[in-house]
């Protein structure tokens, strides 16, 4: 079309022609490779883009067939004696340098149709999953999204407590009300399931009073851990299940875990009282952030091991959270920003965080300084996992908990 064009316009002058031919094939080369350049820069920037969502794989663990083999042996035997089968329906998993030295899935998903619990079989970890809120919120802080000691009005405008920052959440020293019993005193239906919106429009427009001063007590709250799944939303602008699933369950592999929503509520797992009976869900059942996470033993050991090679947080900020920051009472318990800790008087320390929701009982236990980690989760009300938890400490290193009477309330079942 360009040889026509010229001819017509220079019919008379190859020399002319010819110039302008060599001019289009300069000018269509020049062209080609600016739209390879920018295929190639989007292509970057787009690749980009997708590594800032994902998290590095993880290191394989390693355990010499000398060792798997006494790990093995001594937990096995240490269940036999201990677990009753009657009473534990779920999974355990125990592991030594990230490698599971003992496994084992007892009981039905299903106490009605006798579906066998398996390695694959999602249960709600209930309090558990602060573990998981916890690192969302330093996620978004290592990302210079927010500030740990930035007040809740930052976010929330006219926001009815004042003082409350995003670190008293985290270590439950805001004061604020527990929604799981405020509701009820304020008449909210046991059947008309809450949301994360009406916990926070509640707090707006009923101003329960404080459980204690801000800042200046311990006092373990569920209404901390929905504020904070709220947070999360607001800074990020996508929902906290979708933003949990994009940051942390797909990258890290946990291919069986999400956060239960309403939709959800029909198929998943039920959890049962001890004599077996259904444990009906009822208006607390709805918000997250606070509990809702199903997982699986497995998924939540891939959890455990992201956390010690900074593949998800960056170490100083880890180390806030497995900082204590209660004083008020002496004693061995304490806790950090998002997890417990059992701080013992011969420097050994456990960092954990257990799970009660109705039925679902679970045990998440890392002994750091051996790098063991003990999981227990089941559907069936069953306190004894907390206690059989805590016994095998002393299989791995001198854990005497003789010091801690205490029994671990997460989240008051109703």
């Amino acid at each position: 079309m360009f040889l026509w064009l010229f001819r017509i316009i220079l019919p008379n002058n190859q020399f002319h022609i010819e110039k302008l031919l060599a001019l289009k094939t300069i000018v269509i080369t020049l062209c080609l490779a600016i739209g390879l350049w920018s295929c190639e820069s989007a292509a970057k920037k787009s690749e980009k883009n997708q590594k800032d969502t994902v998290i590095a794989a993880a290191p394989k663990p390693t355990l010499s067939p000398e060792e798997y083999k006494r790990y093995h042996d001594m937990v096995t035997d240490f269940v036999e004696k201990n677990l009753s089968p009657r009473y534990f329906n779920g999974g355990i998993l125990v592991a030594k340098n990230g490698v599971p030295v003992y496994e084992r899935y007892t009981g039905f998903s299903n106490l009605r149709t006798k579906d066998s619990m398996t390695a694959e079989t999602p249960m709600q970890v209930a309090s558990t999953g602060k573990t998981l809120t916890a690192a969302a919120i330093l996620k978004l802080v290592q990302e210079g999204r927010m500030d740990l000691d930035d007040p809740l009005e930052k976010f929330f405008p006219n926001f009815p407590y004042q003082g409350v920052t995003v670190k008293m959440l985290l270590n439950h020293r805001s004061g604020l009300p527990n929604y799981l019993y405020y509701f009820e005193q304020n008449k909210w239906k046991r059947n008309v399931p809450a949301t994360n919106q009406d916990v926070l429009n509640t707090l707006y427009q009923w101003r329960p009073p404080l459980t204690s001063l801000t800042g200046k007590y311990y006092h373990y709250c569920n209404t901390n851990y929905v504020v904070l799944a709220s947070l999360i939303e607001k800074v990020s602008g996508v929902t906290y299940p979708q933003y949990m699933k994009d940051n942390f369950f797909t990258p890290l592999g946990m291919t069986n875990t999400f956060v239960k929503t309403h939709v959800d509520s029909a198929s998943v797992v039920y959890s049962y009282k001890a004599n077996g009976g259904i444990w009906m869900p009822d208006f607390s059942d709805g918000p997250y952030g606070d509990k809702n996470i199903y997982s699986t033993c497995r998924d939540l050991l891939k959890w455990d091991q992201a956390l010690y090679d900074g593949r998800v947080i960056r170490q100083d900020l880890l180390d806030s959270a497995f900082k204590p920051y209660s004083f008020e009472k002496p004693g061995v318990k304490n806790y950090g920003l998002g997890w417990h800790l059992l701080m013992l008087p011969n420097d050994k320390k456990v960092v954990y965080h257990n799970g009660k929701w109705h039925g679902f009982t679970s045990a998440f236990a890392r002994l750091t300084d051996e790098r063991v980690t003990i999981i227990m989760t089941s559907n069936k009300y069953n306190m004894g996992v907390y206690a059989m938890s805590k016994k095998m400490y002393n299989l791995f290193g001198p854990y005497d908990g003789r010091n801690d009477n205490s029994n671990d309330d997460e989240g008051g079942s109703k």
